[in-house]
């Protein structure tokens, strides 16, 4: 009998604090609840790190590097030559999660995320690496910078921006990437992009620990609970739930070079 969902986590956090008391059970579960893959991705140079030991470890575990925006002090020479050596890992299959968020205030200066997320995206060109991004009341300036490096490719992650935002990044070879704010009450945005843009541009991620799906809202995320989102999906585009699971990991192995 084939599987409904065929699962494939495109951006989670087990390597969060919040996974720390029962870690290695949680993600043991994921196996035995017939996950098929998790991408990994760092937050800072540390995470990055942490999240390439968690691909060495569990076989359908893969990792994205990078350094988050609320973290772009860090980038410099130094931490840049760390993350590059981290790409040698096989199991390294993108640059991430990088970008901008000028909602936070206490987050660094504008330019130096700015600054951060184009050596990053320069970084990425050189390996020939996708990237994750993150945007975050930031449209502008991530599109902006999004077109200063045409060769590289991505997904746009937990998606917020506009249908035309979402059109421009698709034509610039981007992915959206939906999360679990598709169930929300007050997702009508993320719902009107879902509805226009083709499926085969449509990623879905638990970003867990954070914005578990209704009727889980509040809970700690975690990857069995994209089911959720699959069948928001399939709603909005008028589909069966398998049609939607299948292509979307077609996606995934399109964009992140990865075979399931």
């Amino acid at each position: 009998m084939k599987e409904k969902y065929k699962i494939f986590d495109a951006h989670a956090h087990y390597d969060d604090d919040e996974f720390s008391k029962d870690r290695d059970s949680v993600i043991k579960d994921l196996k035995k609840n017939k996950i098929l893959g998790v991408i990994n991705c760092g937050a800072s140079l540390k995470s990055s790190v942490q999240s390439v030991e968690l691909a060495n470890i569990y076989d359908f575990f893969y990792a994205a590097v990078g350094v988050h925006p609320e973290n772009s002090m860090e980038v410099n020479e130094e931490t840049l030559e760390k993350i590059e050596s981290l790409t040698k890992n096989k199991k390294v299959k993108a640059i991430g999660e990088i970008g901008l968020d000028y909602y936070y205030k206490e987050n660094p200066d504008k330019n130096i995320q700015i600054d951060g997320f184009r050596k990053q995206m320069a970084l990425a060109q050189k390996l020939d690496l996708p990237v994750v991004i993150h945007d975050r009341d930031a449209h502008l300036d991530t599109l902006n910078i999004i077109k200063e490096f045409p060769k590289v490719k991505g997904e746009v992650h937990c998606f917020s921006g506009s249908v035309e935002f979402a059109r421009q990044c698709i034509d610039l070879g981007y992915y959206i990437g939906v999360t679990g704010v598709i169930t929300f009450k007050n997702a009508k945005k993320v719902i009107e992009v879902v509805k226009d843009i083709p499926l085969d541009r449509i990623l879905v991620e638990t970003d867990c620990p954070y914005m578990a799906p209704v009727p889980l809202r509040g809970k700690r995320n975690r990857s069995e609970y994209i089911k959720y989102m699959i069948d928001k999906i399939a709603e909005i585009k008028e589909l069966d739930s398998e049609t939607v699971s299948d292509q979307i990991l077609k996606n995934i192995e399109n964009l992140f070079n990865i075979s399931v």
